[in-house]
């Protein structure tokens, strides 16, 4: 246990002042009685109570004392605080196939809408990453545990180019490493690329996308890389399996959304897919994740129990001395 105001601890000095003076009280007591006795006007022996119960009113309100003056010092002590850790990556698919309407209003904005719903309920202990992909990817925002940062960065994404799948889930990678990943060619697998990323077992990327895998590299091959490094991969597939039809530069084109091909990345890296019907999937994703779980020491000021026991030991001398003597003190 420690003080935030040690000095104060000085006034338990207090104490053995108050003790003297109370034992000094009782010999006067004792003076005067014997002295009322011997001219018979007292009968002999204490006039009230008898034996050590006569002292318990006093000691409980010297009790009570002693915990204010600790209480006054502020006591602070560690407690155990577990907490959730980990880093969770939304890589968000910003391909020009994200602006189909057949998710409403449309794919990108509903990504983004359920995103920053997922972003408000995380614990403050939760770095959150943004990576966005198209042909390419790029980290958006670093892994933090700033909010308003991560909400920006969700912002800021509109649709644009194709779609790879491979290269979203190893930019997620460099996220959670710290590190670049590199995974070029497009078969490139875990085995091919040779690397050792280490193990991150507290962390997941959550990959928004329609799946409609257009660039390489094989996003399989990336799974297989997420997977020996601990990462579980969480699809939110985006879009209806029937698509529709984008008007992009004055071409009709057809986009659907590749369930398979997202179940597939799910099952590699031990994720779950959900298809993203409402802005609840996130949610349901975060009860998936496996996060660590921490015990971290957290200093507390304790002030308030000592007060409290202090009332209660008041109240308890109080209710003594009523009884046993007709008065409070």
């Amino acid at each position: 246990m420690t003080f935030a105001w040690p000095w104060l601890l000085l006034s338990l000095m207090v104490i053995p002042v108050l003790v003297r003076g109370y034992r000094r009280l009782l010999r006067r007591q004792a003076a005067r009685q014997a002295e009322l006795a011997s001219l018979g006007l007292v009968a002999v022996g204490p006039a009230t109570g008898a034996g050590r119960r006569r002292h318990l009113g006093a000691a409980l309100y010297l009790s009570a004392l002693l915990l204010l003056c600790i209480a006054s010092a502020r006591p602070q002590m560690t407690v155990p605080d577990p907490r959730r850790e980990g880093t969770v990556v939304l890589a968000f698919d910003i391909s020009s196939s994200m602006a189909a309407t057949d998710l409403k209003p449309t794919r990108m904005a509903a990504a983004k809408s359920a995103a920053r719903a997922f972003v408000e309920k995380q614990p403050a202990t939760i770095r959150i990453a943004v990576v966005a992909f198209s042909e390419s990817g790029v980290i958006s925002q670093q892994p933090t545990t700033d909010r308003t940062a991560v909400i920006a960065a969700i912002d800021r994404m509109s649709p644009q180019g194709g779609t790879a799948l491979g290269r979203g889930i190893q930019t997620s990678l460099s996220a959670i490493a710290g590190r670049t990943v590199q995974l070029d060619q497009p078969d490139s697998s875990a085995e091919a690329s040779g690397q050792n990323l280490g193990y991150y077992g507290s962390a997941a990327v959550i990959l928004l996308s329609d799946g409609e895998n257009t660039a390489g590299p094989d996003p399989l091959g990336a799974a297989e890389l997420a997977s020996t490094a601990g990462v579980q991969v969480y699809p939110i597939g985006l879009g209806s399996a029937a698509g529709t039809v984008l008007d992009l530069g004055g071409f009709q084109v057809a986009t659907a959304l590749d369930e398979p091909l997202l179940r597939e990345i799910a099952t590699t890296t031990d994720g779950e897919y959900l298809a993203a019907a409402d802005e609840k999937a996130l949610t349901k994703v975060y009860d998936s994740i496996d996060l660590a779980w921490t015990v971290e020491g957290r200093k507390t000021e304790i002030t308030g129990l000592f007060a409290a026991g202090a009332a209660v030991l008041l109240l308890l001398g109080a209710g003594w001395s009523f009884v046993r003597f007709g008065r409070v003190i």
